[in-house]
């Protein structure tokens, strides 16, 4: 028999996707195992850029680089795990999930212990390219062994489960970093992911997932797809992430970056807009309610960068650090955990408008309650705001995976469009939201900023007094005047730039629940649209007469 050939699978047996394991009745303790390794897997996957973006200022003096060059260390992750999955869809199907197992784990593996030897930003920034890919692959590991853990009438619940541990990460990460950088700095982040590697390689090689089919599948144009949607992808990550750093207007590489990134994914999608088989189904993909599914998901993950950029941003303005915050990241946590668990117990098929309905009016309330700020909030403040958001943040998740899974299971050669498809729109969509968010705090802190100085001046007497009492902290060691006047001018005007910018970020806080809200609307008004259309239709098809219902 062909190794592609079909298994006999019984009928409770049979994997549900080409590429996915098949699904045998398990023991109640060995369902607890897969749920114990899913859980570990999902969480590493997660951990290893986690770890990276909230610690960059610590990285950026480890290695020497600028404010400006280490922000490429979380955009060359993205960049390539944007793009993973039109490859390791096919791979899975075509070579068998053992060995996508044992190939990816034991990557991530090689490569968190390469990181303990780099010294300086282009090898971190190479080995944070590969890990970009090795963590989509865990990605979809710890998601298959969830769903292991559950039973066949609950599997969409170890679905729900397994795409939402992964969102875990990054608060974690913020509240236990600080520990690990004291263990052994830099190095004591990567000592942690790669003994987090080790046990998961460890857990997955004694506890295999079922086997899969196996086929052929891949193609030669295939790689040429890859070669042109990849450096695409790649370049837009590349400005989206560094856009406002560098400034849109003022750095000539990001006209040029996002040029060539309009070229590459244009030629991409031409290619396989005209194959027989497309890794990417551009026709499925452009049906409404594809288009509707990635524009939601998009526009959620945008506004869910209220915690990203909005209130870790804020507080970071306001001179605050990780260690300050793990309260509030203890409660951001424990938001995405009640999430899972509420999707998972509310999960319906084909129903996503009520869960996503909910985590945007979560993401709006809790952007109006962080929009009351001044200079005297602090995490403790923001409790009840953050822990909304978590929830919200994974609220959502699984319900839109659900969806768009239905609609692949009747056509299964849109799995990879799907996968892509749901990639894109989460990681571009948290992209796009920080570099639109930043971009308006920065606008709007110089805003902000010119109206408060403007109007001072040193012959007014309360301006004077505020220069003299700032300058007063300084009289001990300044005995010069002029040095000392300077000094309580530079202090006024630290304060001015602080609450210009505790301003800003009201600013920001104000926009994105605009953006939730209008999201929400949108979403409603196309459902009121559909039950009226389908209503309609309803009217139309029964007989309105009775003679109508006698008329042969």
């Amino acid at each position: 028999m062909s190794r592609y050939a079909p298994r006999d699978w019984l009928p409770h047996e049979r994997p549900t996707l080409p590429g996915s394991p098949s699904t045998p009745l398990h023991t109640p303790a060995r369902r607890v195992a897969f749920g114990l390794v899913g859980f570990l897997v999902a969480i590493t996957g997660g951990l290893g850029n986690a770890l990276v973006t909230a610690n960059l200022l610590n990285l950026q003096g480890a290695i020497g680089a600028t404010s400006a060059e280490v922000q490429w260390l979380p955009a060359a992750y993205v960049m390539t795990n944007v793009s993973a999955n039109l490859l390791l869809v096919k791979f899975r199907q075509q070579f068998g999930l053992r060995l996508f197992t044992e190939v990816f784990l034991g990557l991530y593996v090689l490569l968190t212990f390469a990181h303990l030897f780099v010294h300086g930003l282009g090898s971190a920034i190479a080995v944070r390219a590969a890990h970009g890919i090795a963590g989509a692959a865990l990605s979809t590991l710890g998601l298959y062994y969830m769903m292991q853990a559950f039973p066949a009438a609950h599997r969409l619940r170890g679905l729900v489960v397994g795409i939402g541990v992964a969102q875990l990460a990054t608060p974690l990460a913020r509240i236990f970093s600080a520990e690990l950088l004291e263990f052994g700095e830099w190095r004591g982040l990567y000592l942690f992911e790669l003994g987090l590697a080790l046990i998961s390689l460890g857990g997955v090689l004694m506890l295999r997932l079922p086997p899969s089919d196996r086929m052929k599948v891949f193609e030669k144009t295939d790689f040429l797809t890859l070669a042109l949607f990849a450096p695409g992808i790649a370049l837009l990550c590349a400005v989206l992430s560094l856009g406002r750093i560098d400034w849109w207007f003022d750095a000539p590489w990001i006209g040029w970056a996002l040029a060539g990134s309009i070229v590459l994914l244009t030629a991409a999608i031409a290619v396989e807009h005209f194959r027989a088989n497309p890794l990417i189904n551009t026709r499925w993909l452009a049906s409404g309610t594809m288009v509707r599914l990635g524009v939601s998901v998009l526009l959620i993950r945008f506004a869910l960068s209220e915690q990203s950029t909005g209130a870790v941003g804020f507080m970071q303005a306001l001179g605050l650090n990780n260690d300050q915050m793990h309260s509030l990241f203890a409660m951001v946590a424990l938001g995405c955990a009640a999430g899972i668990v509420a999707s998972a117990i509310t999960i319906r098929p084909n129903r996503m408008i009520i869960p996503s309905s909910i985590a945007l009016a979560c993401i709006a309330i809790g952007a109006l309650l962080d929009a009351q700020s001044t200079n005297l909030t602090r995490p403790q403040n923001m409790m009840l705001s953050q822990f909304l958001i978590g929830f919200g943040s994974t609220y959502f998740l699984g319900p839109a995976m659900v969806l768009g899974m239905g609609q692949v299971i009747g056509q299964p050669r849109n799995l990879i469009t799907f996968v892509v498809l749901f990639g894109m729109a989460q990681n571009l969509g948290g992209l796009m939201g920080t570099a639109a968010l930043g971009t308006f705090q920065t606008v709007r802190e110089k805003f902000h900023s010119s109206q408060l100085v403007e109007p001072l001046t040193l012959q007014d007497p309360l301006v004077a007094a505020r220069v003299q009492a700032g300058a007063s902290a300084y009289s001990r060691a300044i005995t010069d005047p002029a040095l000392l006047n300077q000094q309580g001018v530079r202090a006024l005007g630290a304060a001015a730039s602080r609450e210009a910018n505790v301003l800003a970020y009201n600013d920001v806080f104000m926009a994105i629940a605009a953006i939730a809200l209008l999201t929400l609307v949108w979403m409603l008004v196309h459902r009121l649209r559909l039950l009226q259309r389908d209503r309609a239709a309803a009217r139309a098809a029964s007989p309105s007469t009775p003679a109508a219902t006698a008329a042969p």
